[in-house]
């Protein structure tokens, strides 16, 4: 049983503005009993002397009360405030969320209608005999502890709002029934609206969840309903403005007595603007089952997914594994659910695809190949050896030379069989030089990086977006004490080392090689945003065209690295990876490519499969990656040929 007395402590310490409350809140009552006690009096005839008294007390209490009116004039903008509050009720109309689409107009998040409950604080301070049957019937019914009701209040602002505060935005019909027979005049319910998400975890990293406002909320935005549902992750904050409409209010003025004066001035809600997304649905759901099916057979749960239309920097499609239900945020309870989600060591909420930094492995080597041969630094018919490794001689001790090994035996490459194959020995040789090539070095090697829009955001319409890491010998040196060496340059040549990117600053370069030079921003709002160009790096088209022979054979050669995709109806071009993580000990898996990829033919695809931890390297995202393009040649490409 909860004792009031604790509670009022609670307050007392916790939440100052209820004393305050409290007090402005009997003040007329207060007045009232003390003038009160002279109704009764019956009038008598007063001698002089008794009228002079009453002269010097009348005068002393006018002195007092001249003075108490003076104090009370230098307040009058606190008490003007206080007045309108107490003069006019205030009601406020959530106005529904705009709907949200996918490019085929299937909903991905919508508004359905649910029953509000809502604690009246006046009503709930003014009867603290109902305190414990509150609190009960709000544990019972609501599923909100007293320690849960008691942070809400603490958090209200209810001398500048409704006085109300919510506490469920989604009761069941049997708690609103159970609650309706208790009738206490503390709580009370209201039709209204609960964000939905019909998807569930398929789309809740991109999507995100919306909550309801804090007292950090409306201090940042004063024109936000205190009643109001705002965008907290994913597309539904980065649009929060545009999708929450406007928020209606009834405003009634009542005179000293409570009654209403006059009539009731409306001002209706303003539905939120709908919004359509980039966004394939149906893709999606089978790109997300698919890569969930492979995640299970590997025994795995990290991973991330995304597919993007290089003509036009559309984003078809983008997973985060593991995923959540975002419904479980959007509505009232769930605790359990939201804590074990917070705290989990795989962070669900955490969206990889543009925040994670990952090394990229092999998927780098395409454009350190544009770098070389743009620079000169090696021909296209230009071929190294690689017996499976490089020996780099060490000068104080020749017996023992320094081995940077390649992944096997790869004999001869030039750089499309370079590419197909993913030779360790020809990057580490264009990249930091060996015998009598001069490699591009490491300052090239970040300009080279920047030009194709690497280390700095893309721009895309989600929020919190990482810029990456690009290798900075200077600041390496000061951070360890020690000099950047041939050896990190190798390592970078190849994706390994302190390059650091974002999944989607990954394959939105691969796209730019995809379509000859041109990168595009991505994006997810098909309202409003159109194609726009980063870079144009067209005039690298001879060089980008022997990078892109590189990728063909990497799935039509035997021995390309994505030799498994050569029996698609449909020509791909591919990158695959593997990233080293924790001292060698694991690697994470990639796969990026594009389709269709003929010479003649304008690709309308580019995809990226990233596992984490995987078990057999790149290997491992072949399967999803076939299974993935096949779907959407079949189903879009074929269609709209």
């Amino acid at each position: 049983m909860i004792k009031f007395r604790n509670f009022f402590r609670f307050f007392k310490h916790k939440l100052p503005f209820v004393k305050k409350s409290h007090r402005e809140l009997f003040i007329e009552e207060t007045l009232g009993e003390a003038f009160g006690e002279y109704a009764e009096l019956v009038e008598v005839p007063l001698a002089k002397r008794t009228i002079i008294v009453s002269g010097i007390i009348f005068f002393l209490v006018g002195s007092l009360v001249a003075g108490r009116i003076l104090m009370i004039a230098s307040q009058a903008g606190a008490y003007t405030k206080q007045s309108a509050i107490n003069a006019a009720e205030r009601q406020e109309l959530i106005a529904p969320r705009g709907l949200i689409h996918d490019r085929f107009g299937k909903i991905l998040a919508e508004n359905k209608p649910s029953f509000l409950l809502y604690l009246d604080v006046k009503e709930f301070l003014k009867h603290p005999e109902l305190t414990t049957d509150v609190f009960e019937a709000v544990q019972k019914n609501a599923g909100l502890s007293a320690e849960e009701i008691g942070n809400l209040l603490k958090n209200a602002e209810l001398t500048q709002r409704s006085g109300k505060i919510l506490l469920v935005n989604d009761l069941s019909q049997s708690a609103l029934i159970a609650l309706k027979s208790l009738n206490l005049s503390p709580l009370y319910i209201e039709d209204g609206f609960k964000r939905y998400y019909p998807y569930g975890k398929t789309f809740a990293s991109v999507i995100g969840y919306t909550a309801a406002v804090s007292g950090k909320d409306l201090e940042k935005d004063p024109t936000l309903g205190d009643q109001a549902q705002i965008g907290r992750t994913g597309i539904e904050a980065f649009y929060d403005k545009v999708l929450r409409g406007t928020t209606g209010v009834i405003r009634q003025f009542r005179n000293a007595h409570g009654e209403a004066v006059g009539d009731a001035e409306v001002k209706e809600p303003e539905i939120g603007a709908p919004l359509r997304l980039t966004l394939d649905a149906e893709f999606q759901e089978y790109f997300s089952k698919r890569f969930t099916e492979g995640l299970r057979v590997l025994g795995r749960t990290t991973g991330v997914g995304i597919a993007i239309n290089p003509q036009t920097g559309e984003i078809l499609a983008l997973l985060n594994f593991p995923g959540f239900d975002h419904n479980i945020f959007s509505g009232s309870g769930h605790n359990d659910e939201k804590k074990e989600l917070l705290n989990s060591p795989l962070r669900p909420l955490f969206n990889r695809a543009i925040s994670g930094f990952y090394n990229p492995g092999s998927t780098i080597k395409p454009l350190v190949g544009v770098a070389a041969l743009k620079e000169g630094v090696i021909r296209p018919d230009r071929t190294i050896f690689s017996p499976g490794y490089l020996d780099v001689p060490n000068p104080y001790d020749p017996e023992k030379p320094t081995r940077f090994l390649d992944w096997r035996y790869q004999g001869d490459v030039n750089i499309t069989s370079a590419i197909a194959q993913s030779s360790n020995v020809y990057f580490y040789t264009v990249g930091g030089g060996f015998g009598d090539i001069k490699g591009l070095g490491i300052s090239r090697l970040v300009e080279w990086w920047k030009k194709f829009g690497l280390g700095s955001s893309t721009g895309v319409d989600l929020p919190g977006e990482a810029d990456g890491f690009l290798p900075n010998p200077q600041e390496k040196e000061k951070k360890t004490g020690r000099p950047w060496l041939l050896g990190d340059t190798f390592n970078v040549s190849i994706g390994q080392g302190d390059l650091l990117l974002t999944p989607l600053q990954i394959i939105n370069y691969i796209s730019g090689i995809s379509t000859g030079g041109i990168i595009r921003r991505p994006f997810l709002n098909a309202n409003e945003r159109i194609p726009e160009v980063l870079a144009d790096l067209t005039l690298l088209a001879p060089e980008i065209k022997e990078v892109q022979k590189g990728m063909r054979s990497a799935v039509e050669a035997p021995l390309g690295t994505a030799y498994l995709l050569k029996n698609l109806p449909f020509r791909v071009a591919a990158k695959t990876g593997s990233a080293q993580i924790q001292n060698n000990t694991q690697e994470n898996a990639f796969f990026v490519g594009y389709a269709p990829a003929g010479a003649d033919e304008k690709p309308q695809i580019a995809i990226l499969v990233l596992i984490e931890r995987s078990r057999e390297g790149s290997l491992n995202t072949l399967p999803i990656a076939k299974d993935t393009l096949n779907w959407y040649y079949e189903h879009r490409v074929k269609n709209e040929k």
